[in-house]
């Protein structure tokens, strides 16, 4: 298995100055550290409003800072909302790409279409549209991606011309795909999408084994790439809290993981939130003894208990691990010293195995994945003469201006051609400009 980390960027209340850029700043060391220490993974989210539980709502810059500070670990986006009344696909693949280059072809792409009202309702997206939307807008985000020039498209939920979308990602044909999964549906839509699946449902192992087999017979038989490549993985978020004694370790990590999915309840499905008011942290508080432990299925305990509890689904045929640590009022200290000691005394055992695991797996799967690139009919491309000509906005305007205006046009931008910082328009490329009828009265 692959093991990453996870980050919300939560914050609860009471908020004091300075606390996001220390969040952020410690967030960064961590990611730094786990670099260093040869964890596979960071992975961030995009959330908007979720006050306490996610202040996490500028990924890409996160991941860029943190692509600067690292070398080999890669940079997960987990998620991108994609509906385009959160992102237009446009600007994602350009994010994406710029990512990619930045940090040498170190980026995963997860995407996803949120279910928080404060999300959906801030933004003016139809939760009932929702799914189809995010399928759209991750199809043809992906065209923008290969394709040079991308042909223009009309849909339901976004519309855009032909346009080259820059710059392309290193990795080609792009960046492997993720979607976000919360049940045992959702992982096998990701399988017949041929996306790696991102799950954030706290299953035992022999449901995970169960899900597993879900996902692989679906992407056996059903799959039909909505990328151009087929990410056949499955990921589970957890904790992880690592101490040689399990009550300390208990003591350091379970509040936050359990916050975590109080937060994660609050602004899906019971809470009832006034922006700028609700103290999630509070409301907690009064509920934090009556909530489960969880121990038995997160990476909180001793080394050896965690050891136990990840061998358990590298069995049931889980890719990676994800574990959250920045949770709750998880503090800085302790979220190091637990990387540190999980580096060196569980992870090796799991990096052992791994590279003959992939490679088994990837002989496996080869026919699979042939047969579903085989089923995907690809956007089609145009040809050189099919490709519109865009004018620019002057040569447009110039086209409705009677002759007086136009010559007065041209004078115009002679004198911008000569200025300090000059506008280049070659003198011939003035001379073909010829006008139309003068326009109607009134007509700007």
């Amino acid at each position: 298995m692959k093991f990453g980390i996870f980050y919300e960027h939560q914050l609860p209340r009471p908020w004091a100055d300075g606390d996001e850029r220390r969040l952020l700043d410690e967030a960064l060391e961590q990611v730094e550290l786990a670099d260093r220490l040869g964890f596979d993974y960071a992975w961030e989210v995009e959330h908007h409003f979720l006050e306490e539980y996610s202040h996490s709502s500028a990924p890409e810059v996160f991941l860029a800072a943190c692509s600067q500070r690292t070398e080999r670990i890669r940079l997960g986006h987990g998620i991108v909302l994609m509906p385009p009344g959160y992102n237009h696909p446009a600007r994602v693949a350009e994010r994406i790409a710029t990512l990619d280059l930045v940090s040498n072809g170190r980026v995963d792409f997860g995407t996803g279409e949120s279910s928080s009202v404060l999300e959906l309702g801030g933004f003016g997206v139809d939760g009932a549209a929702k799914r189809a939307a995010w399928a759209e807008a991750v199809e043809q985000c992906c065209n923008m991606m290969v394709m040079d020039p991308y042909p223009g498209y009309e849909g339901r939920h976004f519309s855009m011309p032909c346009r080259n979308v820059v710059p392309k990602p290193v990795q080609k044909p792009h960046p492997p795909l993720w979607v976000a999964c919360s049940n045992r549906e959702t992982i096998k839509l990701a399988a017949r999408c041929g996306m790696g699946a991102l799950t954030f449902s706290f299953i035992d192992p022999d449901e995970a084994a169960a899900w597993v087999d879900d996902y692989y017979r679906v992407l056996a038989a059903e799959c039909v790439p909505i990328g151009h490549a087929v990410n056949a993985n499955i990921a589970m978020v957890t904790g992880l809290s690592v101490h040689p004694d399990e009550d300390e370790a208990k003591r350091r990590g379970l509040d936050g993981f359990r916050f975590f999915g109080y937060g994660l309840g609050h602004h899906y499905v019971f809470g009832r939130h006034r922006p700028g008011r609700t103290d999630v942290w509070a409301a907690y508080e009064a509920e934090r003894d009556s909530m489960p432990d969880h121990g038995e299925r997160s990476g909180i305990g001793t080394p050896d208990q965690v050891r136990g509890q990840l061998r358990g689904y590298a069995e049931a045929g889980v890719d990676q691990v994800i574990f959250i640590q920045q949770g709750g009022n998880n503090r800085h200290d302790h979220i190091c010293e637990s990387l540190k000691l999980f580096a060196g005394s569980v992870m090796g055992e799991f990096a052992e195995a791994e590279a003959e695991r992939e490679r088994a797996k990837a002989e496996r799967l080869a026919p699979h994945i042939d047969a579903a690139l085989a089923r995907k009919a690809p956007m089609p491309a145009l040809a050189d003469d099919e490709i519109p000509v865009v004018e620019a906005l002057g040569r447009s305007i110039a086209q409705t201006l009677p002759a007086d205006q136009l010559e007065q046009a041209r004078k115009v931008i002679k004198t911008w051609s000569q200025s300090a910082t000059p506008l280049y328009v070659p003198d011939d490329m003035l001379d073909p400009l010829e006008p139309r009828e003068p326009a109607e009265a009134g007509t700007p």
